[in-house]
Parts: C-alpha cells; structure tokens; sequence
C-alpha cells in the first residue's frame, strides 16, 4: 500500500535530507587516491551521528556499515573496507541513508576518483541525467511508469543498459515501501502519482550487459561482464507543482 505523507512528516524527511544531501556533495572531495572505502564510511557515519540522527543502513538486514560504497563493475550494496583503496581512474558509488525522528532520507552519487575515462565520465553523467528525465513526470497525476520510461530512454540514447533486477521504491518510516519505483517500462501504466508520494528514485546502469550477480559475500552485486556500474539517487516527494528533491544539497541544484 502506498502511503501518503502529511506535511509535518514530510518537513521531518526533509530535515534528514538534508543531512544526506551535504554529505553526499562533501565526499565529492573525499573521493580521492588512496582514501580506503572504509575512510569513505567512516565520514558517513560521523556526519549522520553527528546531526542527531541514525545510520539508516547501518544494520538492516544485516548489513555491518553506515553506507554502501561500490566500486568501478560494483552496482550497490559494496561493503566498505579498510583494504580497498581508491585508485586513480576508479569510480565509486555511495549510497547513504538518515532517519530523523523515525523517518528516513535515502540518496546516493557516483563519483570520479582523479582522471577517469570518457567512458566513466559518461556513466557517472548518464546516471544523474537520467534521474532529472524521470524528475520532469514527477508530477500528481502522471502514471508512475511515465517516470520510469524516461529514464530508460535516457540510459539507452547515452548507450548504456538499464538493470533489471534492481529498482527505486517508496520511503517513509521505512527505508522501503511502496511503491517499487522501476528504471524501465512503457509509459502511462502503474500507480497515479498524487501528492505526498515519497519515491527513492534511482537509476542504476551498466556501460555493458543489463545482467548483474551477486558476491559471495552476500552483499555486493556487481555487472555480469565486469564493466562499469553507476548510480544515482534522490529521494523525492510529489507535491500539488513541481517535485521536491530533499536530499538534494544547495550547492548542486
């Protein structure tokens, strides 16, 4: 069931984005050689204690970090450690999330570590391209596939794939609720978008084949043919005009 959000719910969300969205441009400078993904967690976490408010991840489902952090064929879900160290060239994905008062932000970037490839720079460019096509059908009364047909448009002019297995979702007091929020589809099917809607939405996308798998670990998902990932998040609410981007800091709008 999808639920709907009052306005003092969404103020407290928005309070938490935030949160998130200053930490994800502040890693921006984070994301540099020979900083380890768990310097990159560690920011993560001390930034989110730090506003008074809770690790969304840290914990759910078992998961042993503060944020997910992904690197180069690594979609999501990356486990962070002290042995891996970026690289020049590297791409990296974190995906962090905050609650505030029992109400969750969810939003994630890809970064370039240093001097990257072109073809990194497009990735990293097509993930956050894409969401913005979405954004445009973020409207009450648009169909929740409209979104979703953007997006996957978007991914395949720029001549990436779209992954299947993994889609956006709604938010609220959980970090997942209805309703599933899918990067691909054909337009005007799905839900009716009507105001207080929380989407996470959240393009994910593989310079090769749409196919991923999953790591002995457990966690980590990485690309089938181990070219690059990207990813790109913001957690938005549909209002009576234009869509609200929470977790969207000042300094990137």
């Amino acid at each position: 069931m999808i639920k709907l959000k009052t306005d003092e719910q969404i103020g407290l969300m928005a309070t938490s984005g935030r949160v998130t969205g200053r930490i994800l441009h502040d890693l921006a400078e984070l994301a540099r050689p020979g900083v380890s993904t768990r310097d990159i967690d560690r920011f993560v976490e001390e930034a989110i204690l730090a506003a008074d408010m809770i690790p969304t991840f840290k914990g759910y489902g078992g998961f042993p970090a503060s944020a997910c952090v992904s690197v180069n064929e690594e979609l999501v879900h990356g486990i962070p450690s002290e042995a891996r160290r970026l690289q020049t060239g590297d791409i990296v994905s974190v995906d962090i999330g905050a609650t505030y008062k029992g109400w969750v932000s969810d939003a994630a970037r890809t970064y370039p570590v240093g001097e990257v490839s072109e073809t990194a720079a497009r990735i990293i460019e097509a993930a956050k391209d894409s969401f913005f096509e979405g954004l445009k059908y973020c409207r009450a009364g648009s169909r929740l596939s409209d979104v979703s047909h953007a997006i996957q448009a978007c991914v395949e002019a720029a001549g990436f794939s779209v992954v299947l297995d993994y889609v956006g979702h709604g938010v609220g007091r959980e970090m997942h609720e209805d309703p599933q929020v899918k990067n691909y589809g054909e337009p005007g099917k799905g839900p009716i978008l009507a105001k207080g809607m929380a989407l996470a939405i959240e393009p994910m996308l593989n310079e090769g084949v749409s196919g991923v798998k999953t790591l002995g670990d457990g966690w980590t998902v990485v690309t089938e043919d181990g070219k690059l990932a990207s990813h790109y998040e913001n957690t938005v609410i549909i209002t009576d005009g234009a869509p609200l981007i929470i977790t969207l800091d000042e300094r990137d709008r």
